[in-house]
């Protein structure tokens, strides 16, 4: 008989999953297994991987959820930005609200003691208005198919810990960085290497990010923590930027040139608008902070990278 902690996490080869897997794996105190869909590649040669169903399909999970202490759910149907499906909501739907609520009720009714369901700060909302951060405690406004799936998940989960017992810790990360971050980010890091000047150096917003080292380390304390059942935790860096300061600290980071000129962001903002790309535009100059104050104050914690420190782990290459 073991004393140490089983740990079951989903998505162990997406990004937030698959760090949290490797952190796992090097804890002598843990017994971690990972979990990834079927087909994925390179599986057989990880150890305590294992492949199983899609999770838009009704998976059985029993095969890995025996014995197990504590879930940690990252796996999902990404926020994509031309969806071409049919029908987007219902795929969103199948995987982030039905998928995960088959995989906890199986989790409770297999004896697992807590489930950590990695939601998305798109169950607040879109946007906030500087200086008027969200809160945990906030009602939830999602506006797309992605945040309106994390959402019925969150609602479906803590009926069910009401239900059987099993505790559930929510939390809820902005755009989360770090080495080999893909999508929006990824595309600014290209753009920055470039060196090619860029129309925003004169960006007054204000957003919370969240680098992938300070995500892990949250998910860490909330494994065992008495405090963390039944919570749901807002998380960032703790510091906010505006486009400006992100684009200038990316290129520091990179040990690149800043070229960015200071054209009127709510000339670009129009611009932007006019030529259909509104949601783009709302990622540039709009605002979208959070209040960690709660995820602080409850589980003792602090984000232990600065944004300076994240950014610079995107380019280990860049550093002395």
């Amino acid at each position: 008989m073991t004393n140490r902690l089983r740990i079951l996490v989903t998505g162990a080869n997406g990004f937030v999953g698959g760090s949290l897997f490797h952190r796992f794996s090097k804890d002598p105190k843990l017994e971690c297994v990972g979990v990834v869909r079927s087909g994925s590649v390179h599986v057989d040669a990880i150890e305590n991987i294992v492949a199983i169903g899609d999770m838009d399909k009704p998976v059985n999970w029993s095969s890995v959820l025996s014995g197990q202490d504590v879930v940690v759910h990252t796996a999902a149907r990404a926020h994509i930005m031309k969806d071409e499906s049919a029908d987007p909501l219902s795929a969103y739907r199948a995987v982030n609200s039905t998928g995960t609520l088959n995989l906890a009720r199986q989790a409770a009714a297999a004896g697992v003691k807590r489930f950590i369901f990695i939601s998305s700060i798109k169950v607040n909302g879109e946007q906030t208005a500087t200086d008027q951060p969200f809160y945990s405690r906030d009602t939830p406004a999602p506006q797309d198919f992605y945040g309106i799936s994390k959402h019925e998940a969150e609602q479906a989960l803590r009926e069910l810990a009401a239900e059987t017992g099993m505790e559930v810790v929510i939390i809820r990360p902005p755009l989360v960085y770090g080495p080999g971050v893909k999508g929006n980010f990824a595309s600014m890091i290209k753009l920055v290497s470039k060196g090619l000047p860029l129309p925003l150096g004169a960006v007054h917003n204000k957003r919370s990010l969240v680098a992938l080292d300070n995500l892990v380390d949250l998910i860490i304390t909330c494994i065992d923590h008495p405090g963390a059942a039944n919570q749901t935790f807002l998380v960032s860096d703790g510091e906010d930027l505006s486009t400006t300061q992100l684009l200038k600290g990316v290129a520091e980071a990179m040990g690149r040139p800043s070229r960015l000129i200071p054209v009127p962001a709510g000339l670009l903002q129009l611009g932007a608008t006019l030529l259909g790309s509104k949601a783009v535009a709302q990622r540039l100059f709009g605002s979208l902070q959070v209040d960690i104050s709660h995820t602080q104050k409850t589980l003792n914690w602090a984000p232990p990278l600065t944004v300076k420190q994240g950014l610079q782990r995107c380019f280990p290459d860049h550093q002395d």
